[in-house]
Order: structure tokens, then C-alpha cells, then sequence
């Protein structure tokens, strides 16, 4: 929320200090665009860099044979309304859509075969140990198990601060092996022991105490997420027609028309402020000579900055100007491998919209039948599918790290095959394309919040700075825009009334 203006200031006035004021952007994820957005709109000068040849930072595009696809994130929460009122800011209300191809499927079940993932739990646990469709997963014996959970006393409210071990001491190993860790893994790239419960389903831990069983608690946290739809985990997604892609274009093209300008291809080096001003010295590669190393480009002088890059070039930017930083969270690298197959046989989206996968149980995390999941893009490969598979989670290295690109394609194919239980042929590879993102440490890990609040509180102990992005905000559109928003109207509030 915008702080108050003062009722004794002129609306000139504060125009006259807004021109007055230069904020610098360093990164174009969606971050630095939305705080970017956020300054101009007051009428104040703001310069955006970023290092890459394309801003939008984890929202790729990708072209696979002339059909635009998501190389990166291909969808947005809908939890809190502020991704989705963003998009219809920018003009792309009429392009919403929701996904389709029915629920994920289960992949690598001890002997068992894959089969569906239960409805009617939260991140797994199941509110019916005994419902087909979770005995199918952990069979009799885990029911059973699982079943104690409603004989155990209820635990004191935040006992157990371990989604794994609340949910292994209550329900089983099965449990949280079959059903709870592929959801996390991919969800949060994290195991379940390392997921802080608090985080990952609030109120969970209090309606235990509250009903007295685990299973009795999930139950009741469903019935309301059904009354307040979208504020809880699990809540629904959306997409963009045409791609996440067009969000990043439109925000660009709406910064650019408030007076933003945007540099690509800029690397800053370091930061270093000056009584009230800042100054930021960048690199820019030689356009003569691809192979020469980046020249010294001029520095800008500004008023304010914000930090919007990941976290290890904002802890370079930042060491030695904010103290308390911190030791940095464990970051997992992650690879998406998207596939475009002529594959007649996937015309009945053999696994619906994609695939989880046990732990251990395979080399990819998930994959995405995206042509199942989205119509938009069924119509635009025209009888063709496109497939994404993951690699990598917290503590574990993508298995496509090693590889050159075709390596990590026949890897990937190899693993779609499994995981969608057809056997897919070299020669119904289309085109591929691969992309790697250094996440963010998940929100959800044990001892995250409390670092970012940390590594927050000391950069806003520092006048004329600001930083955004997953790394401090916490994955996932739904909290890094509404965190982007705060964090500029901080900044801009501050300078305009210093």
C-alpha cells in the first residue's frame, strides 16, 4: 500500500521532487520491472539494468519449431489476487485461462504402478487414509498406519515445526515418502523433513490441536479453502494465453511508457553510496569484439537503488554497504528440458496434465504434459506435444548438469517415456530446448523466513536502498510482485519526503 501523502503537500510540490529523483533497477526479473513500475509511476526518473540480453528473469520463452512455448515459469497463483490483477492492469484480462488435462499423475511407487495423485489432501496428506485412491499409493498397510493418527493425542499448536517428521510421527513413513515428498519436491525443490510447517500449510498445526488427527485437520483446512478460495496452499494456478511470456512483454512495454528506461546486455560491478547519492558502475561487452573482455561503461549517478537480481549477485552488490547480511541459503539449480514431440500416442494424455515422481524413484522431479495442460498451446502445435521435464532439488544436482544440449535432451526424452508410460522414439523428437535457473532457497524451508527478514531489515537500515526478488520475497509470482510493490513504496516514500 502506498503510504499517505502529508495533506499540507502541493501535488506540485511532489511532482517537482519526483523529477528531482533517479532510481536505479539493477535486474529485469519481475521484481525490478514491477519496482521499476512502481517509482516511475510518481513521475520519477528510473533506469533499468539488466545483465541478460532479455528481461523477464524466470519467465522464458523458448521457439520450438516455430511454436512459442514457456522455457521457465508457465503460470501464476491465483492466492491473494495480486498476480491476477497485474495482468488485467496490463491489458491481459481476456487472455487468462486455466489449466485443463485433469490432475497429476504419481511415478515411481514401491511396487506399485503409477496411478493418479489423491485428491482431497494438503501437499499429500490425506484427509481419507483409506480412499482408493490413496490406498492405490501406500496400500493397506500404510491405510492402516496412518490410521493410528487418529487414535494419537493431538500434538501442542507448533510442536512440530517438520512437515516430514509431523507427518511421519502421525501417519507413517508411506505417507510422507509416497504422497507428501513428490509433492514437495515439486513444489518447493526441498524434502518434506526440511519444509517448515508453518510455512507450507498455515494453520495446520493448529487445527490438529484443534480436531485432534492429522487426516481430521486436513479435512477441516479443505473445507475452508473452500470458503476462502485461493488463500491456502494448494490453491489454484493460471496461465496466460499465448504464454507467461506476454505478461513480461506488456510490463515491459507499460515501464517504457511511463519514461523507464531499460538496459540489456549491462552487468553492474558495484554500488557505493556518496552522502545522499549513489553511485553504479556497470560493464558492457564489446560490441566490436564478442571475445574482448567487458569494458568499463559510464556510471550512473542516482538517488536511490534497488537490488532486483538474484541472490548471489545481490550479496556481491550488497557486502560491504549493509551489514547482517548473513551466510546465504542453500540454492538448488534447477534444469527444464522442454521437448516438442510427433507423438500420435500422447493424444490421450496417457498421465493428464504431468507427473510427480517418489524420490529417488527416478533422475527428472516432474514433467509437464503442457499441451494436455494448456489448450491454447494444443492448438498452437497443431497436433504436436510439448513436454517439460525437471531436474534437480534442495541438496540434489540437476542430472542434465554434466551434459552437452542433445545429452540432455535423449536424457529427457528417456525420462518422459518413463514417466508417461509410452515409448517415445528418437526419431519423434522435434526440436528441444533447455533452460537453468539458480532458484531462490524455497520459502518453505526450515529457518528461510527467518533469514530473509534478516537480510531485510539490514538493507532497509541503509538509506536510498531497496531490494526485491524470490530470494527475499519467496518463490512464485504471487509473492515476489506484492513484495516488489512494498519494497518501491518504501523506497520512493522515503526519498520523497526525506
Amino acid at each position: 500500500m502506498t503510504p499517505a501523502v502529508p495533506s499540507s503537500a502541493e501535488p506540485s510540490d511532489l511532482a517537482a521532487r519526483a523529477a528531482q529523483q533517479h532510481v536505479v533497477v539493477i535486474g529485469g526479473g519481475i521484481g525490478g520491472l514491477v519496482a521499476a513500475r512502481e517509482c516511475a509511476k510518481v513521475g520519477m526518473r528510473v533506469t533499468l539494468l539488466e545483465a541478460r540480453e532479455a528481461v523477464g528473469g524466470s519467465i522464458r520463452t523458448a521457439d520450438l519449431d516455430g511454436i512459442v512455448v514457456d522455457a521457465g515459469a508457465e503460470s501464476f497463483a491465483t492466492r491473494g489476487g495480486t498476480v491476477r490483477a497485474l495482468v488485467e492492469e496490463l491489458g491481459l484480462a481476456d487472455a487468462i485461462v486455466r489449466p485443463e488435462g485433469g490432475g497429476a499423475w504419481l511415478s515411481g511407487i514401491p511396487d506399485a504402478p503409477d496411478a493418479p495423485l489423491p485428491v482431497g489432501g494438503i501437499l499429500g496428506i490425506p484427509a481419507n487414509p483409506f480412499a482408493d485412491d490413496v490406498r492405490r499409493i501406500i496400500g493397506w498397510r500404510g491405510a492402516w498406519r496412518a490410521y493410528v493418527d487418529r487414535l494419537r493425542p493431538p500434538l501442542t499448536i507448533g510442536h512440530e515445526r517438520s512437515l516430514g517428521k509431523l507427518v511421519r510421527s502421525r501417519m507413517g513413513a508411506r505417507v510422507r515418502d509416497r504422497l507428501v515428498a513428490p509433492v514437495t519436491a515439486g513444489v518447493y525443490s526441498a524434502h518434506p523433513d526440511e519444509v517448515d510447517t508453518d510455512v507450507a500449510a498455515p494453520g495446520l498445526n493448529a487445527a490438529l490441536t484443534r480436531v485432534g488427527s492429522l487426516s481430521g485437520a486436513v479435512d477441516a483446512l479443505r473445507t475452508d479453502q473452500k470458503q476462502k478460495a485461493g488463500t491456502t496452499p494448494g490453491s489454484a494456478v493460471l496461465g496466460i494465453s499465448g504464454g507467461m511470456g506476454r505478461l513480461v512483454d506488456a510490463l515491459r512495454a507499460d515501464i517504457e511508457a511511463y519514461g523507464v528506461e531499460v538496459r540489456t546486455g549491462v552487468t553492474v560491478t558495484s554500488i557505493e553510496r556518496t552522502g545522499s547519492t549513489w553511485t553504479v558502475q556497470t560493464e558492457v561487452p564489446d560490441a566490436a569484439d564478442d571475445e574482448a573482455p567487458d569494458a568499463a561503461a559510464e556510471p550512473l549517478t542516482a538517488t536511490g537503488v534497488i537490488v532486483a537480481t538474484a541472490e548471489p549477485p545481490a550479496r556481491a552488490l550488497l557486502e560491504g554497504l549493509v551489514d547482517g547480511l548473513g551466510e546465504p541459503g542453500a540454492a538448488p539449480e534447477i534444469e527444464i528440458v522442454t521437448l516438442l514431440l510427433d507423438a500420435p500416442e500422447l493424444d490421450a494424455a496417457p498421465r493428464g496434465s504431468g507427473v510427480l515422481t517418489v524420490p529417488g524413484s527416478h533422475t527428472a522431479k516432474a514433467l509437464t504434459h503442457s499441451t494436455a495442460k494448456w489448450g491454447w498451446l494444443r492448438e498452437a502445435a497443431g497436433g504436436r506435444h510439448v513436454v517439460r521435464v525437471s531436474f534437480g532439488t534442495q541438496g540434489e544436482a540437476a542430472a542434465t548438469v554434466g551434459l552437452d544440449e542433445d545429452g540432455a535432451a535423449r536424457l529427457a526424452l528417456t525420462e518422459a517415456s518413463a514417466l508417461l508410460g509410452v515409448a517415445l522414439r528418437p526419431s519423434q523428437l522435434v526440436a528441444a530446448h533447455r533452460a537453468r535457473f539458480v532458484q531462490a532457497q524455497p520459502t518453505s524451508v526450515i529457518g528461510a523466513a527467518e533469514r530473509r527478514q534478516a537480510v531485510r531489515k539490514a538493507v532497509q537500515q541503509t538509506p536510498g536502498l531497496a531490494a526485491v526478488g524470490a530470494w527475499l520475497a519467496g518463490t512464485g509470482l504471487a509473492q515476489v510482485i506484492p513484495d516488489a510493490v512494498a519494497e518501491a513504496d518504501r523506497l520512493r516514500h522515503a526519498l520523497l519526503w526525506r
